[in-house]
């Protein structure tokens, strides 16, 4: 397995960094892996290390304003911005690995964003993966209180209005210490930007998922405190892709591939993918 680093200027000049990993032998496709809010691209290094072992060449990005990529920490002027950037290192793999297939998997927020790029850009994609997608919105505040909170957002994105329990990622006391004592994650509150996205992004879905009609595999854990599981129940039920496969995974939390079953969940990962591999 082949490992480099490198960048792209990213759209309102922000430097997008981003890992390459490259089986040694000849590539059976390609995987963008999309990460969650507050975190970066290498937290993934043992679901890449399964990917690269199936042939696959994976390009993986730390968003704008996350990890080792520029801009203010998860600073988001509009959602817009990440699938642009998503898109940018699209086309890069593509250039680089023509006429392969094309996968992209994303997790959390990164759900949002990857299920955003495959509904912008059909036709191009030859699967999505979402692990526990960010696509509903769950809150207890009325819809005018909502409102605002978008128009504050819009005005002010740096605002924080969200603490996130690094607790409630796994039930794998050493996964959530290693979180907790990590520099390139983010710790603090998530921004109005980046809720103002989340919720616009949430509130397109429902009226855009028929025309979703690549492959789709839905991963989430029952016992999810972080993301709303009616997101990936909605996903299996109003897609219109007649090949889509929803795994649900009795009482794991949120990161699937970070509970003490990552195994099962990996394996399921694995065996969706091989046969549409070619």
């Amino acid at each position: 397995m082949q490992h480099t680093e490198a960048d792209f200027t990213g759209v309102r000049g922000t430097r997008i960094v981003y890992d390459v990993w490259r089986p040694d032998g000849s590539p059976a496709g390609t995987l963008l892996l999309v990460h969650g809010i507050g975190e970066h691209a290498r937290r993934y290094d043992h679901v890449i290390e399964r990917l690269v072992g199936l042939g696959l060449v994976v390009y993986a990005p730390d968003h704008r304003g996350h990890g080792r990529s520029g801009g203010k920490r998860i600073e988001l002027h509009d959602w817009s911005d990440f699938g642009a950037d998503l898109h940018h290192l699209a086309t890069i793999a593509a250039a680089d690995n023509p006429d392969l297939p094309r996968f992209v998997l994303g997790h959390s927020m990164g759900g949002a964003i990857a299920l955003t790029y495959a509904l912008d850009h059909p036709g191009e994609l030859t699967g999505l993966i979402l692990s526990a997608p960010a696509v509903v919105v769950s809150t207890d505040k009325p819809k005018i209180v909502i409102e605002l909170g978008k128009l504050v957002g819009r005005i002010a994105p740096n605002i924080p209005v969200e603490t996130l329990d690094a607790k409630d990622v796994s039930r794998d006391p050493a996964v959530v210490a290693a979180y907790e004592a990590d520099p390139l994650v983010y710790h603090g509150k998530v921004t109005a930007g980046i809720a103002r996205g989340l919720l616009t992004a949430a509130d397109s879905f429902p009226a855009r998922l028929p025309s979703l009609t690549v492959p789709t595999l839905v991963l989430h854990g029952t016992a999810d405190r972080l993301v709303d599981i009616t997101g990936s129940r909605m996903i299996s039920a109003r897609a219109g892709s007649k090949d889509l496969t929803l795994k649900t995974y009795d009482g794991l939390y949120h990161e699937v591939f970070n509970e003490p079953e990552r195994e099962t969940v990996l394996g399921d990962l694995v065996d969706w993918l091989t046969p549409r591999l070619g």
